[in-house]
């Protein structure tokens, strides 16, 4: 567990391809000196934490846009449609292996254990046998983020001392609770814009699935911000988006597109900056 001493707590929560938005929240941040004392992380916002948690710098934030910039040519979710139907119809339960992504995250973190990084941090997945969030607090980097960002019938689950692990979305995704409970003070939400948007009834078979996820999501969050306690202040920082995303339109066929990475870094970049701006110069 973290020890005291936590005042500042970065929150990544999840969101597939919607996670760049985090990384011009993350350049707002800390251009302003908002460094974290304590960094907590689920799916895709375990991957974008573990690089700021990593070197808290925007040096390590300028790299981080650069993999999100190279995702659609890089190998993680490389592959014609016909070429993914197979190799679903080979393994029966996901669309991509996930030695591409290991790779990418192996060529940011090398071997780093979790304890040995300059933040604490911490990123939580999907346990398949207890059915139960699960929280890595030490161990591989890669393993945990792995686990963490191990999207259902995308990505296969990640074995790890025994267990199977799938996505931490499915249980916490966006652990507000969990930098709670770990003492922080000041948290700030970097979130993708879903809960931005109200949600809609489904209309398509598909979209039965992925509303009924949502609404298990939102209202984990909900829980989390209601019963947050007197002493701690938490930020939700915005996206930007001048029309957030229906849920309903992010569905499992449409993850691969990143064509608008750059302009979400960028959306959010400015509006996070702004809050920051305005927030300032009320307590001044």
């Amino acid at each position: 567990m973290v020890s005291g001493g936590v005042e500042t707590a970065f929150v990544l929560g999840g969101g597939g391809l919607l996670g760049s938005n985090e990384v011009g929240m993350l350049q707002a941040l800390l251009e302003a000196g908002v460094v974290p004392d304590l960094v907590v992380g689920t799916s895709v916002g375990a991957i974008n934490g573990a690089v700021v948690a990593a070197s808290p710098s925007l040096e390590a934030v300028g790299r981080l846009t650069q993999v999100w910039q190279g995702l659609a040519d890089s190998d993680v979710y490389a592959g014609s449609a016909l070429r993914r139907v197979r190799h679903l119809a080979r393994t029966r339960t996901h669309a991509h292996p996930n030695e591409p992504l290991r790779g990418m995250l192996t060529e940011q973190f090398g071997d780093t254990r979790i304890e040995d990084l300059p933040i604490p941090f911490q990123c939580v997945a999907a346990s398949i046998e207890r059915a139960a969030e699960h929280w890595f607090e030490s161990g591989s980097l890669v393993d945990a983020v792995l686990a963490s960002a191990a999207v259902p019938g995308i990505l296969p689950p990640v074995a790890i001392g025994g267990e199977h692990f799938l996505d931490g979305g499915l249980v916490n995704s966006i652990p507000v609770g969990r930098a709670v409970a770990l003492g922080a003070r000041t948290i700030y939400v970097l979130q993708v814009g879903r809960i931005e948007r109200p949600l809609e009834a489904p209309t398509r078979p598909w979209e039965v699935a992925m509303v009924a996820f949502e609404i298990a999501r939102r209202h984990r969050f909900a829980g989390d911000m209601a019963h947050l306690p007197d002493t701690v202040t938490v930020h939700l920082l915005p996206t930007g988006e001048v029309d957030p995303p229906r849920y309903a339109d992010l569905s499992a066929l449409r993850y691969r597109d990143f064509s608008r990475v750059q302009t979400r870094i960028e959306l959010s970049y400015a509006a996070t900056r702004g809050y920051l701006d305005d927030h300032a110069s009320r307590r001044g």
